[in-house]
């Protein structure tokens, strides 16, 4: 894996993961990527469906702004940047599945 800066987080060095902005699985195949930490990324499919991610969450600005993500980074930044936490699914996504 590459390291580099996490595009949500912005802490580095971290381990990078491309991250589909449209999920592939709704037509993103080709689309735009970031590069994420893998904390960041688990976190974002962990709260968030591949239709909300594809139809509200297209972008890393718009991803920043989400409430949940927000209060995710201001925990993790104060993280090392060499931790990987352990994360949960969100219950409300539990339930969907």
């Amino acid at each position: 894996m590459e390291k580099g800066t996490c595009e949500l987080c912005r802490r580095e060095p971290v381990e990078l993961t491309v991250h589909h902005l449209i999920p592939k699985e709704e037509g993103g195949r080709f689309s735009e990527t970031a590069n994420l930490c893998i904390p960041c990324h688990k976190q974002i499919h962990f709260l968030y469906t591949n239709a909300e991610l594809a139809l509200l969450y297209a972008s890393i600005e718009s991803l920043r702004n989400a409430p949940e993500i927000k209060k995710f980074l201001k925990w993790l930044k104060k993280q090392p940047a060499t931790a990987l936490p352990r994360m949960k699914k969100s219950n409300r996504l539990k339930k969907r599945r």
